[in-house]
């Protein structure tokens, strides 16, 4: 009598998946708020979308990764806080256009579910959530033998927002003269990621644990540096109307992200040295020779988010920002042009 096959000798473990769900769905429930109408476990996750105190509610959503950075969380075996950066990230994304977040939804998919690390990850997305105010609402946890390297997972993200139609921001009134703020990053954030780890490891050598002393820290502990949320500096502004253009500085660092905000007929300069660049990108661009412009259009080199306003406007903001216990930088201009970024 031949032997009976079963989905765990195909590579599968039911068993592990659903001790792993356990784990998430207290993880998960510690977000839920008075609008959470499901559980963790039901097909889809239900959430009041009753917004009686807006004019026009309109719904922002967004969906991101974390990029090759998982290749730091494998190396170095940390994943509790890869899933603070996914939150943080598409928290920024609709941050953008003046939404704030109302829930998440999360995909995980792995080779053989282990579920400490499952569980590992889905903490640093319980941590994002709360701490920006966002119900982890559901999610997919997928076990897919022979698909991925042993002990390596993929990660995504999907997020949706809400804002007052008339509060959207949409870099439709910006114009030549207006000013660009900034908001400093804590470091590569989600971005640059393949280019750091070719120069860090193949081409200078170091190890995940190599100490760089200009740096004070080990290889591992700049690459793993949490994705700023910058929801806490930024909600207090957004109902007195007063930035006209937000732009997350994420893949194409400043060159390529600015401009997706800017209407026709405008440009914009930023002028070099009105920030300080951290020391992390210095020595990567000494590393690998890396040219100006590569390192521009790659890293977000100590910006994570740039905010466009009226002359007149950038005091009030800057203040308001102080407050919130962020720096920000005067860093630049809009001129009249077709889009493009130029240094100064």
């Amino acid at each position: 009598m031949s032997k009976s096959i079963s989905y765990s000798d195909a590579g599968v473990s039911i068993d592990a998946a659903n001790a792993a769900k356990e784990r998430i769905k207290r993880l998960a429930q510690e977000t839920f708020n008075s609008r959470t109408l499901s559980e963790i476990g039901s097909f889809g996750g239900m959430f009041d979308a009753a917004f009686p105190d807006m004019r026009s509610p309109t719904l922002v959503a967004s969906a991101d990764g974390v990029g090759t950075k998982l290749k730091i969380a494998f190396l170095t075996d940390t994943h509790n806080t890869i899933g603070l950066d996914l939150v943080n990230h598409c928290t920024n994304d609709i941050l953008v256009q003046g939404a704030r977040p109302l829930f998440f939804l999360d995909y995980i998919a792995t080779g053989k579910l282990a579920p400490d690390v499952v569980a590992s990850v889905v903490e640093g997305l319980a941590r994002g959530c709360r701490e920006n105010s966002c119900v982890l609402l559901g999610g997919e946890t997928a076990e897919m033998p022979g698909f991925y390297a042993e002990g390596e997972y993929d990660l995504a993200g999907f997020i949706v927002g809400i804002v007052d139609r008339d509060k959207i921001i949409d870099g439709k009134r910006i114009e030549a003269g207006d000013c660009l703020l900034a908001l400093p990053s804590s470091g590569l954030h989600t971005n640059g990621y393949s280019l750091a780890r070719k120069l860090l490891f193949e081409i200078a050598n170091y190890d995940a644990d190599t100490h760089l002393d200009e740096l004070g820290a080990t290889v591992s502990e700049i690459l793993l540096a949490p994705h700023k949320s910058y929801l806490p500096a930024l909600a207090p502004l957004f109902d007195a109307n007063i930035i006209r253009g937000l732009a997350h500085i994420t893949g194409g660092g400043l060159l390529e992200n600015i401009p997706r905000i800017l209407p026709a007929g405008t440009g914009v300069e930023i002028k070099r040295g009105a920030w300080t660049v951290p020391p992390i990108f210095n020595l990567l661009q000494r590393i690998g020779n890396v040219s100006e412009t590569e390192m521009y259009r790659t890293f977000n080199l100590g910006l994570g988010m740039i905010i466009i306003c009226r002359q007149e406007d950038k005091a009030a903001i800057t203040e308001r920002i102080g407050k919130a216990g962020e720096e920000c930088y005067e860093v630049g201009r809009v001129v009249e042009g077709t889009g493009e970024v130029l240094l100064v």
